[in-house]
């Protein structure tokens, strides 16, 4: 057993102060120090006591749009490449994590799939993997990004069937799904979540796509159509529509002027901080891979050889950090939006994003400038360092 002391507690609505963590692999109280002095007395189980030394004590960051880092990618298709990526990202305060697939033929997709499912069902010291976000094969090239055209196929209910269980997220163009049968017939029979995104649907086509089973749209702004006062685009449905959104808040994808007119446009509680890193996050700049395709990192930002942003190098605490300062949101605001907001994106907050009782014990602690000093998963130390 542990307990976190001296920390301010990042609540769901609040920081609270003078109080105590207690958990193993959940939490199990969350008490003020007064009455931990008389738990100590009681228990019979020895207590491991973490200083927090001041700083934030917060829910666990997780990460369900992140397709590397460290040196590695999902789709290397390695245990090797995921244990990378969970050491790497959890130094940042990562927890939990959805390792994103990209548009490549379908064996190279399946081969990652099944290296997920296999770093499933093993202990990896880091962030935990939680299931699969497939971002294409199915989108539109018009808005590719820096996807490879050539793989780029229709919805396809077959290329998925097999990997119900792992699958959480599928970012998809929905205009390229003929009377939407695949979002209907995913919907009908999975608990995957569905987002627009690398698309060229209109206002109208997106909107009937959320009737039919779209709930949540892939990095806002970015690969999307675009609002337009005769066209709104993807965009458009966003604004009017109750769908959540990511957000790649690294300052470069997204001028930070947007972050407030999303905020009051979509309202907060709807906003999902992502990452979309590639490998090459947490490493030097220089020439990377990113889908098959030559990558170059210079001065933060990623982009292919013809200067198309090739997704980013940024870190979740980082994001946090960049989103706080350019918005008017309070520091328990930001953290929700890397926190309870993408937990509820994937149907995980009964159990994750939140410091509650019962709650698996995700928890992080960092300063005011979101310096993460330890990353807790499920009960363990995986990441710790001095302040």
């Amino acid at each position: 057993m542990k307990a976190i002391v001296n920390g301010k507690l990042i609540m769901k609505d609040r920081i609270i102060h003078e109080h105590v963590i207690i958990f193993d692999s959940k939490i199990i109280g969350i008490i003020d120090n007064d009455n931990f002095a008389e738990y100590k007395k009681e228990c019979k189980e020895e207590i491991q006591v973490i200083d927090a030394k001041g700083n934030y004590v917060s829910p666990g960051f997780i990460d369900i749009h992140i397709h590397g880092s460290g040196g590695y990618d999902t789709m290397d298709a390695t245990e090797q490449a995921l244990r990378v990526i969970s050491s790497t990202i959890a130094a940042n305060g990562v927890t939990a994590y959805l390792p994103t697939t990209m548009t490549m033929d379908t064996d190279n997709i399946y081969r990652a799939l099944d290296a997920v499912r296999g770093a499933m069902s093993i202990e990896i010291k880091g962030a935990k993997i939680l299931g699969v976000h497939m971002e294409g094969p199915f989108i539109n090239e018009k808005y590719k990004g820096a996807q490879k055209a050539d793989n780029i196929i229709k919805p396809n209910y077959n290329i998925i069937k097999d990997y119900l269980d792992i699958i959480k997220m599928i970012t998809l163009a929905p205009e390229k799904d003929e009377n939407h049968s695949f979002i209907k017939k995913v919907k009908n029979n999975s608990k995957i979540t569905l987002s627009v995104g690398h698309s060229d649907a209109s206002y109208e086509e997106t909107l009937k796509a959320i009737e039919d089973g779209i709930t949540h749209a892939t990095h806002a702004f970015n690969a999307m159509t675009p609002l337009n006062h005769r066209k709104p685009g993807v965009v458009g449905a966003i604004f009017t529509s109750d769908i959540t959104c990511e957000l790649i808040a690294d300052l470069i994808h997204i001028h930070p002027a947007i972050y407030n007119i999303l905020i009051n446009a979509v309202h907060k509680d709807k906003m999902v901080l992502i990452t979309d890193s590639m490998r090459a996050g947490c490493m030097r700049s220089g020439m990377y891979e990113l889908g098959g395709q030559k990558v170059i990192v210079k001065d933060g930002a990623a982009k292919l050889q013809d200067g198309t942003l090739a997704g980013s190098v940024l870190t979740l605490n980082k994001a946090v950090l960049n989103m706080l300062n350019n918005s008017d949101l309070e520091i328990y605001e930001a953290v929700a939006m890397a926190t309870l907001n993408p937990a509820k994106v994937i149907n995980i907050d009964n159990k994750k994003g939140i410091l509650e009782v019962g709650n698996d014990s995700d928890i992080i602690i960092f300063n005011d400038n979101i310096d993460v000093f330890t990353t807790i998963v499920e009960g363990k130390i995986v990441y710790e360092t001095q302040e």
